[in-house]
């Protein structure tokens, strides 16, 4: 008669156990596992980015640089002053002023120009924008467009 093993007794995970796993540490191997962070906003699709992301950060950031109601949008149109083809945030800002943010691609690293045009008139001078960054993040977009606003003093008294 071959010989019988005897049953080892496996041990149940306790709850203390369970309550390790859960808090991000593995038995095996006692290291810390990191939740996942969220992605960056700039790594969405570039559409997404900008009506999910840009237009509402500018909107906020220029309600609390004292500017009341402003319109922004985002369309495929004709870049203003030269012409052609591009991807444009349309902003304009009482009492009828209006700046164009325009983008070469539709990707957040392609060249980037801005224009400005003072009530009943059109933009006369295109701008080169963001020409020195190499990764443009959400914060230093809003930033760098109220940065400019604020350099015609449409954002207030300087």
């Amino acid at each position: 008669m071959p010989e019988e093993t005897p049953k080892k007794d496996i041990p149940s995970k306790s709850s203390a156990d369970n309550q390790v796993e859960a808090n991000g540490l593995s038995e095996q191997s006692n290291e810390i596992v990191k939740p996942k962070k969220p992605p960056k906003p700039e790594d969405k699709p570039f559409e997404n980015f900008i009506e999910e992301d840009l237009i509402p950060g500018l909107i906020t950031a220029l309600k609390k640089s004292g500017v009341g109601h402003s319109q922004i949008s985002f369309q495929k149109s004709s870049r203003p002053v030269v012409g052609g083809d591009c991807f444009n945030v349309i902003g304009e800002l009482p009492p009828g002023r209006r700046f164009w943010l325009s983008f070469t691609k539709n990707e957040l690293t392609s060249a980037k120009t801005i224009a400005l045009a003072e009530t009943g008139a059109d933009p006369t001078i295109l701008e080169s924008f963001l020409i020195d960054e190499k990764k443009a993040t959400l914060s230093l977009l809003i930033s760098r467009i109220l940065q400019r606003l604020n350099g015609q003093k449409w954002l207030g008294p300087n």
